[in-house]
């Protein structure tokens, strides 16, 4: 891959022009939570050669660079675009583009009282099994994870078949509606064992700004064709908006092995 980054074309001399291709990360590129396979970046590799590529995740640059990258190689330098929480913090070309945060959209007051709410909430919640980090503070949102982020991999697919059955999360979203609906937060449940909540507007539409925004950069493209790529389109999920929005081409996986079949179907790779 190392070898392969150093001849990729520029954004503006790719073969099929004006296009990108977004992908979500967890159930898309990599199993949840779990490391890229070798194959997946190769045909990621080879897709750059025609169209430029990127990322768009509500996990911070750290969970993405250990799912994406390698000890060696940098996440930032294995796409042309990288949108860690859901663009919040963003990279193009490796170098890091504008940012913003959610402590400073909501107040500390108003983050105080939707924390306590929360742990007062999961301390009270009956479930097989708590573990811990039941709220991740992150830079453009909020994850909260009724197990705790801390699960192993055997109680999380526990926990994803146990929610399912008892809508622990969807019902925890709905009361969370209920209390705060004056603060202008969204909810979106994604992944096995959480949520995310963050400001209207900041889901992963978010990072098109930045993609509308690269035709005003030097040497920058207009992307008039977004494909998106992603496993919870549905209603609810956190993929849903961004795959509906109007200016994206959406396209729903169940896996990144699906993922991969489709691009060799879209792009002949």
């Amino acid at each position: 891959m190392a070898a392969a980054a150093s001849i990729i074309p520029p954004l503006a001399e790719r073969p099929i022009k004006n296009t990108i291709c977004l992908f979500d990360v967890d159930g898309t590129l990599t199993p949840a939570r779990r490391p890229v396979s070798p194959q997946m970046l190769q045909l990621l590799s080879a897709l750059r050669h025609k169209v430029a590529i990127g990322f768009v995740g509500g996990s911070d640059l750290a969970k993405q660079q250990e799912q994406l990258g390698t000890a060696e190689i940098p996440v930032t330098t294995l796409f042309d675009f990288c949108f860690a929480e859901n663009g919040l913090t963003a990279y193009r070309m490796g170098q890091p583009l504008a940012s913003h945060s959610f402590i400073k959209w909501i107040g500390e007051d108003n983050y105080k009282k939707l924390v306590r709410f929360i742990l007062h909430y999961v301390a009270d919640l009956d479930i097989p099994v708590k573990r811990g980090t039941f709220v991740e503070f992150r830079n453009g949102m909020i994850n909260v994870s009724p197990i705790g982020r801390n699960a192993s991999i055997q109680e999380r697919l526990d926990y994803e078949k146990f929610d399912l059955a008892n809508n622990i999360r969807t019902t925890f979203v709905e009361t969370l509606k209920k209390e705060f609906g004056d603060l202008g937060l969204t909810y979106s449940i994604g992944g096995q064992i959480s949520f995310d909540i963050f400001p209207k507007g900041w889901d992963k539409r978010y990072c098109l700004q930045h993609v509308e925004n690269e035709k005003n950069l030097p040497g920058g493209v207009e992307y008039t064709t977004i494909h998106f790529f992603g496993d919870k389109t549905f209603k609810g999920g956190n993929d849903n908006e961004i795959f509906e929005d109007s200016r994206t081409i959406g396209h729903t996986v169940q896996n990144p092995e699906e993922t991969m079949v489709q691009l060799k179907e879209l792009f002949g790779i």
